[in-house]
């Protein structure tokens, strides 16, 4: 296992030159597979200069000061430089509305990055592994992905640094016009099977993470549950996905070059390339090509749109209807359709904290709907008790005397709340989604059905904000089913297949 890893840190630095001359920053969280890393960097012929970083997420008690201290100990008897951190990871994922593993990642990393820059390190080295790998390839499947979601990791990337929203004692990882730090994962070739073994073999101390054996975290999930299936079919499956991923990635390569040799002959005069400012982009030319679909996606992911928001395009422009007219909205850009193209552009920076990436569906009685990558249908029924209130996930029962036809769909925003059947007071949907365990994919798919407000009201925070229900999740306590109620209206989420 240790000439295989040398080997692998002697192509990487083909790619990281630094790599020969300056230190690397591992990540080593106190885990098997980082004890394991660590061990293997202290061994190498190759590079052994190095420093260790930890990071205590306060999210364990006892179990997280003890990986810190199990990580320290190490540090200090091979006299290796050691720098350790505190979070509030909690608090950060509450006002930034992410799950707590998103939470978790953004400060490790923004983390990382700070002290590559500090200190001079010529890369950060994290644990991932095969297993790890496969994994990931599963959770981009079900999020929705493109061809580079099913390439899994890359050995060689860079630290994904978003610290923007960081304040106070996590300040330090804003790197606003940093360069880029390398990321280099050089056990990606091991599964944890080998890797267990090693350690063993070596005596290698390490700690076992008590949150890895819970299922409220799909990566768990996927490890704990779906793992052992495919096991069972193919003993062998992880090496083999891993295998098929590198086939990916060359795809991912070629598609690559297909989309930057047909990009120039789709813009509009004048346009010679995509900016920040934005592009036109020709429909007739855009048409013409056989794999336009994915061209659309491709220039629409550049400006922040989801592959939601591209399907719909795509939807309205192979529609022989009226293309003319339609937007859609990205967190900073803006997608205008015309008779004869398509308009990307900057947003106003006043218009950027509300922007939605999909334009707003009027729901004008019964019927099946689409809207934002989410097929569901619409049935009103007569009321008169015998049907449970308590619905399965995914279905919806509200009062239509309070919230008649025609109401809204659109994305969620944020500032929406809504007062949730059956709890006292408001509750912002960004905290409803962090209950919820809401990461940025199902974030990105929420929809919110509210009633338009009458023509002579102005639009205000109450009307733009109080939301009626969540799609598939909570209804308001104001459309509640009652005893006075005599009609209801159901909707219901359909698979993405569109069969019930």
């Amino acid at each position: 296992m240790q000439k295989q890893f040398d080997s692998t840190l002697e192509r990487m630095a083909d790619e990281v030159p630094s790599m020969r001359s300056r230190p690397v920053l591992l990540a080593v969280s106190g885990g098997v597979d980082s004890m394991c890393m660590a061990d293997l960097f202290l061994h190498s012929m190759t590079y052994p200069d190095f420093a260790v970083a930890h990071c205590n997420f306060r999210l364990r008690g006892a179990e997280s000061d003890s990986d810190a201290a199990l990580v320290e100990a190490w540090a200090e008897r091979h006299g290796k430089r050691l720098h350790l951190t505190e979070f509030d990871t909690e608090d950060y994922a509450r006002r930034t509305g992410m799950s707590i593993e998103m939470a978790a990642r953004e400060l490790r990393y923004g983390w990382f990055a700070q002290l590559a820059e500090e200190y001079g390190y010529s890369a950060v080295a994290v644990a991932h592994n095969a297993n790890d790998n496969a994994e990931t390839l599963m959770l981009n499947l079900l999020r929705g992905t493109g061809i580079r979601g099913l390439s899994g990791m890359r050995e060689v990337s860079v630290v994904p640094c978003a610290g923007s929203r960081m304040s106070g004692a996590e300040s330090h990882a804003a790197l606003e016009g940093a360069a880029p730090v390398p990321l280099i994962r050089p056990m990606l070739a091991f599964t944890r099977k080998q890797i267990e073994g090693y350690a063993f073999s070596r005596g290698i101390l390490f700690h076992e993470d008590s949150t890895n054996a819970r299922t409220e975290y799909k990566r768990n999930r996927i490890r704990n549950q779906v793992f052992p299936v495919f096991s069972g079919i193919n003993p062998s499956f992880v090496r083999t996905v891993c295998r098929e991923m590198g086939y990916f990635s060359q795809v991912c390569d070629i598609a690559d070059a297909y989309f930057e040799e047909r990009l120039p002959s789709l813009l509009m005069p004048g346009k010679d390339g995509m900016d920040d400012s934005g592009c036109s982009v020709s429909l007739e030319r855009l048409r013409a090509d056989p794999h336009w679909k994915y061209l659309l996606y491709r220039i629409m992911e550049r400006y922040g749109f989801n592959s939601s928001a591209a399907s719909s395009a795509a939807a309205i422009i192979s529609d022989s209807g009226t293309v003319g007219g339609k937007s859609f909205r990205s967190e900073n850009h803006e997608l205008l359709m015309t008779s004869t193209g398509i308009v990307i552009r900057p947003l106003a920076p006043e218009s950027r904290r509300l922007s939605s990436s999909e334009p707003i569906m009027v729901v004008r009685g019964d019927g099946d709907y689409h809207f934002n990558g989410v097929s569901f249908s619409v049935e009103t029924v007569r009321w008169d008790g015998s049907l449970p209130l308590r619905q399965p996930h995914g279905v919806l029962a509200f009062d239509r005397a309070c919230m008649d036809f025609p109401f809204i769909c659109r994305r969620w925003m944020n500032g929406d709340w809504m007062k949730p059947l059956g709890l006292k007071g408001r509750k912002k949907l960004s905290d409803l989604f962090t209950d919820l365990k809401y990461g940025l994919p199902e974030k990105e798919s929420a929809i919110v059905l509210l009633s338009p407000p009458p023509a002579s009201e102005d639009r205000g925070d109450e009307p733009e904000h109080h939301v009626k229900a969540v799609l598939g999740v909570r209804i308001d306590d104001s459309v509640k089913i009652t005893g006075a109620t005599t009609e209801a209206v159901f909707i219901r989420l359909k698979p993405a297949d569109g069969r019930e």
